[in-house]
C-alpha cells in the first residue's frame, strides 16, 4: 500500500485540500477517514463538499449515522460508523458505499470494515497541535494517490 503525507497549518488549508481533491476524484470512490475526535475529519469533508459546490451546511453525521448531500455537482454521502460498533444487523449502508455517481466518505471505518471497497482511499488525520494537521493518504491503487499529489 502506497502513501502520501500532507501537512496543513489551518482549518482553511485542510478544507482547501478537500476542495481540490473533490474536483479530481472519480465517481464511485470511497474515502475512509480515521483520526481522534477533533482531528479535522469533518473539516476535510466540508472542503470536499465545497469542491462539489454543495451549499448545504455539512455537519458530522455522528447522531444520524449518514447524511446525503445531493445539491451539488455530484452526490456526497457522509457516513459516521462510530455508533455501529455493536450493531450486528444489516441497515443498508452497502447501497451507499461506492455510490456510482458520487463520493462516499466514511468516518470510523473500522466498525464496518467488511463493507469498505478494496479500491478506496484511506485518510488518517492527526492533530499536530493548534490547527496543524498531518493527513496521510493511503491506497492500494497508486493511480488514486496520483490525484493527491
Amino acid at each position: 500500500m502506497s502513501e502520501i503525507i500532507k501537512v496543513t497549518k489551518s482549518k482553511e488549508e485542510t478544507m482547501s485540500l478537500g476542495r481540490e481533491l473533490a474536483t479530481k476524484l472519480p465517481d464511485g470512490i470511497t474515502i475512509t477517514l480515521t483520526g481522534d475526535l477533533g482531528a479535522g475529519k469533518t473539516t476535510f469533508v466540508r472542503g470536499l463538499a465545497e469542491g462539489l459546490h454543495i451549499k448545504e451546511v455539512v455537519q458530522s453525521p455522528t447522531f444520524n449515522i449518514m447524511k446525503i448531500y445531493l445539491k451539488g455537482d455530484r452526490p456526497l454521502i457522509h457516513i459516521d460508523a462510530y455508533r455501529l460498533a455493536d450493531i450486528d444487523t444489516d441497515i443498508g449502508l452497502d447501497e451507499y458505499i461506492g455510490y456510482e455517481t458520487g463520493i462516499t466518505v466514511i468516518e470510523w471505518p473500522m466498525f464496518i470494515s467488511k463493507l469498505i471497497p478494496s479500491d478506496s482511499i484511506e485518510l488518517e488525520i492527526t492533530n499536530l497541535g493548534g490547527d496543524n494537521r498531518q493527513i496521510k493518504f493511503k491506497s492500494k491503487d497508486d493511480s488514486l494517490l496520483e490525484m493527491v499529489k
